[in-house]
């Protein structure tokens, strides 16, 4: 009998992305079930905008469906895309890094800024913050204007990324900040000591509230309640 596993999808193409959240992940291995990553073959190189996010979607359930050892989800993409679809696909846990660093950083600081990649993922971000009835408490959501690709580039990257958590902490009034893409997970250390900011790491952030639910029996669709 396989072991069961927490099964963490980057719903991009890039195996440079699910090394990082793999590193971004080592603290929680060894606590509850082991935690496992996988990559959307299918997905673009970045998910940039609303329409590359929800083409992963479809794929991305079939990945899931074939994961006969899983113990729960975690989709690894700002943004959530496939978060309800795969909770009416399976019963076990489902968590999206998005809908759980807003819910981590809600306990950490009144008033919580994002760092997005590009200008175009903002609406997308600021729709889910509707639906999930947290405007109120969003202070900003700030661009780095930097693509999928370039966050593995420090050079590029991490000047950007304290210039722009300083001015959500200055000009928007942010108390806690969320790295607004899976990509970003290496530089997350550097931006709290720059920021004296806490700094919420999204798969970090999902895959703590998994390992909880999957240890707790918590789920969507408790064992006897009716199906949708």
């Amino acid at each position: 009998m396989n072991m069961k596993t927490l099964v963490v999808i980057n719903p991009n193409s890039s195996e440079t992305v699910t090394q990082g959240i793999e590193q971004a992940l080592q603290p929680l291995q060894g606590v509850g079930v082991p935690i496992r990553c996988l990559t959307l073959a299918e997905g673009p190189p970045g998910i940039e905008n609303q329409r590359q996010a929800d083409l992963t979607v479809a794929p991305m359930l079939a990945l899931a469906d074939r994961q006969t050892d899983a113990a729960g989800f975690v989709i690894a993409c700002f943004g959530d895309p496939g978060l309800h679809a795969l909770r009416v696909q399976t019963a076990l846990p489902v968590t999206g890094i998005q809908e759980a660093s807003v819910m981590t950083a809600l306990t950490l600081g009144h008033r919580f800024g994002v760092i997005a990649i590009l200008p175009q993922s903002i609406p997308r971000h600021l729709r889910a913050f509707g639906a999930m009835g947290v405007s109120g408490r969003l202070a900003g959501d700030r661009a780095l204007g930097l693509g999928v690709a370039d966050l593995a580039d420090p050079d590029r990257c991490l000047a950007a990324m304290i210039r722009t958590g300083k001015q959500l902490r200055d000009v928007d009034g942010a108390e806690v900040l969320i790295m607004g893409c899976a990509g970003m997970a290496q530089y997350r250390s550097v931006l709290q000591d720059e920021t004296g900011l806490p700094v919420v790491e999204p798969t970090q952030a999902a895959v703590s509230m998994a390992l909880g639910q999957i240890a707790l029996g918590l789920t969507h669709r408790p064992e006897g309640a009716m199906n949708d």
